[in-house]
C-alpha cells in the first residue's frame, strides 16, 4: 500500500522533496486518525510514562527465529500483512491496525540498565484485530506460521517517545522506564513489548514508538 501511494505521488506530483514531504505531512493525520488501536484507560500518568490497562484483544502473531529485532520486524510484518491483505481461507482483506508489536521471546532481567541476552531468541511480531471481529469470526491464516490468539485484559507500564527505532533508543527508554517501576514498588510480570505506530515514510520527528512492559 505504501509503495503504491509513493508510486503515485512520483507520477503525479513534481520532482522537488519538499513538495512531496509537505504532501505526506498533509496526509499523516487523515491515516492516523482512520487506524484503529487498542483500547486501553490510562490509571497514572507521570510525564511520558503512563499505567494502561488494556481491554480484552485479538492478535494475529508469527514468532521469527531471528536475534535481530529489524530483520524479525521485517519477516514478521511481511507475513502477517500477507494474512490480512487476503492471505487466508477466504481471501478476507482485515482493516490494518495500530501499532504493529515486537517481543523478544526469553526472559529478561528488569533491572536497570535492561540487558537484553539474544543468543538463541525469537521475535514475536502482532497486529490487533479489528474490535468487531471474534476468534470465531476470523479468517483462518494460509500462513500456518501465523496464529490468532486471544489476550486478557492485562496492565503495562509504558513510556512514549518519538524518533527513529534504534537499539540505543531503546535501551535508553527501558532503562527510564524500569527505573520509574522499581521506584513505584511494582512488579514486572514479563518481557518489554515494542510498540511501532506509524509507517516508514513518516518522518522519524514525527514517529509514535512505545516500550510497554507488563505489571502486577
Amino acid at each position: 500500500m505504501i509503495r503504491h501511494m509513493l508510486s503515485v505521488l512520483r507520477e503525479n506530483l513534481p520532482a522537488q522533496p519538499c513538495t512531496v514531504a509537505a504532501f505526506l505531512l498533509l496526509l499523516i493525520p487523515s491515516l492516523t486518525m482512520a487506524i484503529e488501536e487498542p483500547k486501553y484507560t490510562v490509571i497514572k500518568k507521570a510525564g511520558d510514562i503512563e499505567i494502561r490497562l488494556y481491554e480484552s484483544s485479538i492478535v494475529a502473531e508469527t514468532v521469527v527465529d531471528t536475534s535481530d529485532l529489524d530483520e524479525a520486524s521485517n519477516e514478521g510484518f511481511r507475513r502477517l500483512a500477507g494474512y490480512i491483505f487476503g492471505g487466508n481461507k477466504v481471501r478476507q482483506k482485515i482493516a490494518m491496525t495500530s501499532p504493529v508489536t515486537t517481543e523478544q521471546s526469553q526472559k529478561i532481567a528488569m533491572t536497570a540498565p535492561v540487558e537484553m541476552e539474544t543468543r538463541g531468541a525469537s521475535v514475536r511480531v502482532a497486529f490487533t484485530m479489528p474490535i468487531e471481529y471474534t476468534l470465531e469470526t476470523l479468517p483462518v491464516p494460509n500462513d500456518a506460521r501465523v496464529t490468532l490468539r486471544q489476550k486478557t485484559p492485562r496492565k503495562f507500564a509504558t513510556i512514549r517517545f518519538s524518533g527513529r527505532w534504534t537499539e540505543n533508543n531503546f535501551r535508553e527508554h527501558s532503562d527510564e522506564l524500569v527505573t520509574w517501576i522499581r521506584k513505584e514498588g511494582l512488579q514486572t510480570l514479563g518481557t518489554p513489548v515494542i510498540a511501532r505506530y506509524n509507517p516508514p515514510f513518516v518522518p522519524s520527528f514525527l514517529r509514535r514508538n512505545e516500550i510497554l512492559i507488563p505489571v502486577e
